[in-house]
């Protein structure tokens, strides 16, 4: 039987769960796989099958898509260790090896979120991929990775809350471990907030999904009303743990701060994107290529067809005067008149 367990002890359930799926040792080198990175892996794939089977709506070149998502994960899991580590961790930084093992649990949501979408910001332009495009079916594939991703915290009994009398409290061999000073009586059961969130993550996912299937107006739309519904949703779950890290002796919780920010600069996008949307004609007419859509093409495409246009002569004017000329009787060829006509017709004998 595992030495480590989890309980919800109303519900008279309880699971023997190690944090390590699996040891072994392969040509003399111990491996140990962990759940947390499993769980993380799950979420990524499930994210980019996603992906995948929806970005020809959203307009974008799947192989170009895998270009800007390779490069931008692998920031993205930089960022979000790194944020980790400089304000939860406390790592001896002269250890690079634990610094960087993330699979012993440790990522923070907000560096990976700002570290993807900033190497978006790069990669989009350099692929010719509409960049808030890209940005809104990243949103929908960051809200299933959440949504997964945030199991690996309950097999690691981290990110948890402060004490609850509810039918779902849980405990474990580790929250167990803890002490009064941490926020939380360890002999009794605690929030999994690590459990809401995921279920607030996947509500937002199914709330986006229908809408980007059914009420999608403008590029950039799902990723502002992510960043709005992820910053409400965890506002109210930051304010139930008890790993926080505060500003000072004010009892401000950072990530408090950085949900209000995100949900203030979500609303202040989706009128800017808006309004954005709404100065861009829908089609472009461009020579030798007929009418091409701004859905299809990538930002800075789009802008520079734009350009073209407001400063291309309108071939209207010349174009109606060709017409008018073809139209019209030509001088060195007169129009045989009705007379003529019928001078040349053989007269009938009476």
């Amino acid at each position: 039987m595992a030495e480590n367990f989890i309980s919800f002890p109303k519900l008279g359930w309880t699971f023997y769960i190690d944090p390590t799926l699996v040891e072994f040792s392969l040509f003399g080198i111990d491996f140990s796989i962990k759940w947390y990175g499993l769980i993380i892996a799950i979420g990524f794939l499930l994210a980019m099958i996603y992906a995948f089977k929806r970005a020809k709506f959203f307009g974008i070149d799947p192989d170009r898509m895998i270009d800007v998502v390779l490069v931008s994960a692998l920031f993205a899991f930089i960022g979000a260790r790194l944020y980790y580590v400089v304000f939860y961790g406390g790592y001896d930084w002269s250890k690079p090896s634990e610094i960087f093992a993330i699979w012993d649990g440790g990522l923070a949501i907000y560096g990976g979120v700002i570290f993807a979408f900033g190497t978006a910001l790069w990669m989009c332009p350099l692929r010719k991929v509409n960049t808030l495009a890209m940005f809104d079916i990243a949103s929908l594939g960051f809200l299933i990775g959440q949504s997964v991703g945030r199991w690996g915290n309950f097999f690691n009994q981290e990110a948890f809350g402060t004490n609850t009398d509810l039918p779902w409290g849980m405990t474990g061999s580790i929250i167990q471990q803890g002490s009064h000073g941490m926020g939380y009586n360890a002999d009794l059961p605690v929030h999994p907030t690590f459990l809401y969130e995921s279920l607030w993550c996947l509500l937002g996912f199914i709330l986006l999904h229908i809408l980007s299937k059914k009420f999608y107006k403008f590029k950039g739309e799902l990723f502002a009303l992510y960043i709005i519904w992820y910053g409400a949703g965890r506002f109210w779950i930051e304010g139930l743990r008890t790993d926080s890290l505060l500003i000072g002796v004010s009892g401000i919780r950072v990530s408090q701060v950085v949900a209000a920010l995100s949900v203030a600069a979500g609303i202040l996008l989706l009128f800017t994107f808006r309004a954005y949307s709404r100065r861009l004609p829908k089609v472009l007419p461009v020579e030798g290529e007929g009418e091409v859509s701004l859905e299809t093409v990538s930002s800075g495409e789009a802008e520079d067809l734009t350009e073209a246009i407001d400063t291309a002569e309108d071939p209207r004017p010349e174009a109606e005067e060709t017409a008018e000329t073809e139209a019209a009787p030509s001088e060195a060829e007169p129009a045989e008149d009705s007379d003529t006509m019928h001078a040349e017709e053989p007269k009938e004998k009476g």
